[in-house]
């Protein structure tokens, strides 16, 4: 499928979605965190998208704004097409948003690691505990603001 018409297919598939278009590599799509499962679940379950491997999640942190976004890099492996979805979250008190899982095995891990990492809580995660630091590790080293004394790690 070219750009453009992957372009239109998104954009009538989930109204409100905000494209970006700065990428020479791929689509960019940013929709607010309470609407990204159902979103996922569309891309993924279309038959002219077939979005049926997710090969990428991590976590942004944009505290100047607020922010913590959840990026998800997904392909085609019928069609050959690539699209990223971005899920922003507003606010970093009490991040959450729904898990993947279910639509994408692959992001099990992925969850874990940004959970991990940003400290973004995604819900119905299967298994959602601390995979690279230990459990009694305080805060989220990813994270902008994160200050660790102990080993010296500044932002």
């Amino acid at each position: 499928m070219e750009r453009e018409q992957l372009k239109t297919t998104i954009q009538n598939l989930i109204p409100g979605i905000e494209l970006d278009e700065t990428c020479k590599d791929y689509l960019i799509g940013v929709i607010a965190s309470e609407e990204l499962y159902t979103a996922a679940k569309q891309l993924r379950s279309d038959l002219d998208l077939n979005f049926d491997f997710l090969f990428s999640l991590c976590g942004l942190d944009y505290p100047d704004e607020d922010v913590l976004i959840v990026v998800y890099h997904m392909r085609s492996s019928q069609f050959g097409h690539t699209f990223c979805l971005k899920g922003k979250i507003q606010g970093r008190e009490n991040p959450k948003i729904d898990s993947v899982t279910d639509i994408w095995a692959t992001a099990e891990f992925h969850e874990r690691e940004t959970y991990d990492f940003y400290g973004i809580v995604f819900n119905n995660h299967p298994d959602l505990r601390r995979i690279f630091l230990e459990d009694d590790w305080v805060g989220w080293p990813m994270r902008k603001d994160y200050v660790d004394h102990v080993n010296i790690v500044e932002r």
